[in-house]
């Protein structure tokens, strides 16, 4: 096991040993597995644990070091009374709560309308766009990036166009952005892409209609943008898809967009929505018949409150509710026999995991990221 050289120094100092009766290696192994949420009481114990989780970015950075990668759910959630926005992080390992650094936004900004991509892997996420909180037909070109080994944010240079409500996704690396509305609430046509490594951003083919997005997702390469069912249901919702590869754009397909009711995530390579108008029921799209089936096991928890917040890691799919309560759904999938065509079939089982302790937070958007 190789140590960083600040912590090879650090472990050979002089003093008591990181934990008695243990090898200072094996001990270490050991602290870097604290749940965040416990560093200020530990940071107590003695000058060796508070030189080791006194600093974020020298913790972090061991942690990767050592080849950890535990996954943790980023959830942007504000006020409802006042509107502050904050970031709240569920680690999925520990199952427990704690805070990051607040955005370095110079004016308040709207909890709504902000769009996030994430890589994983990378433990890095970009939050762009958004608007105003004392206007909100002033869409913002700002986009910030937070590392979790920095355990900080990153001004990133501006989108091209001022957008908010508008879609987003990473592929290949690369982060898309499109439609969304700009000043006076008027929608957008326009679409850019963005190399995190440069940080320039491009303009790429136009959608070809003018619209906001009330739901994106990255399926089979391509971004599919939807601007979602509003009540009362008088015009069928309108959705594109963006090819990267082609640099076009061409129409949903008719049963991908009149059912896409809710918000997705992609698992096991299907296209998933959490909906909002059929009970809550998981429902899952077949593209080879252009159709969406419900998923056997029980609707969303009722503990789980409107608005949502979705996204998934691995074959789980999380949902966060009002006070940031967490529903865990387990998907698991079945090859349907006896069939003339090769389907998976698919169930879900949930879990609750309860938000911070006397949280009054409600959701904006999550993003799983790796620790």
């Amino acid at each position: 096991m190789r140590l960083g050289k600040g912590f090879q120094f650090e472990l050979y100092l002089q003093g008591e040993p990181l934990i008695p009766g243990l090898p200072d290696d094996v001990a270490l192994n050991c602290l870097l597995r604290l749940p965040v949420e416990c560093h200020t009481a530990c940071k107590a114990v003695c000058k060796r644990w508070h030189f080791l989780l006194g600093n974020k970015e020298r913790f972090f950075t061991s942690r990767k070091e050592l080849g950890f990668k535990d996954p943790w759910l980023f959830v942007l959630a504000f006020q409802k009374c006042t509107g502050e926005i904050e970031w709240q992080v569920l680690d999925l390992t520990n199952f427990s709560w704690h805070s990051i650094p607040t955005m370095p936004c110079k004016d308040n900004i709207c909890p709504h309308g902000i769009s996030c991509v994430s890589f994983p892997s990378e433990g890095a996420l970009f939050a762009c766009g958004g608007m105003m909180a004392s206007d909100v037909d002033s869409p913002l070109d700002l986009v910030f990036k937070y590392e979790i080994q920095k355990n900080n944010w990153t001004v990133m240079k501006k989108m091209n166009t001022a957008r908010s409500f508008f879609a987003s996704g990473a592929i290949n690396g690369m982060i898309y952005v499109a439609g969304g509305n700009s000043a006076d609430l008027f929608e957008l046509d326009s679409a850019e892409v963005m190399d995190p490594a440069i940080g320039n951003w491009h303009p790429v083919a136009s959608m070809g209609t003018n619209m906001a997005s009330y739901d994106s997702a990255v399926f089979n390469g391509k971004l599919l943008v939807t601007e979602g069912w509003l009540w009362p249901f008088f015009v069928s919702p309108r959705g594109r898809v963006y090819d990267p590869i082609t640099n076009t754009w061409e129409n949903m397909a008719l049963g991908l967009r009149e059912g896409w009711t809710g918000s997705s995530v992609v698992v096991y390579g299907h296209l998933f929505v959490v909906s909002e108008h059929e009970r809550m029921k998981l429902k899952v799209y077949y593209p080879d018949n252009d159709s969406w089936e419900t998923t056997q096991g029980p609707p969303l928890p009722e503990q789980i409150c409107k608005p949502f917040a979705v996204n998934a890691y691995d074959n789980i799919i999380y949902v966060i509710g009002r006070y940031l309560h967490v529903a865990m759904g387990y998907i698991s999938k079945r090859n349907e026999t006896g069939s003339s065509e090769n389907k998976w079939r698919f169930s879900v089982e949930w879990q609750v995991i309860d938000g911070p302790k006397l949280s009054d937070l409600t959701p904006s958007t999550s993003q799983v990221l790796f620790a």
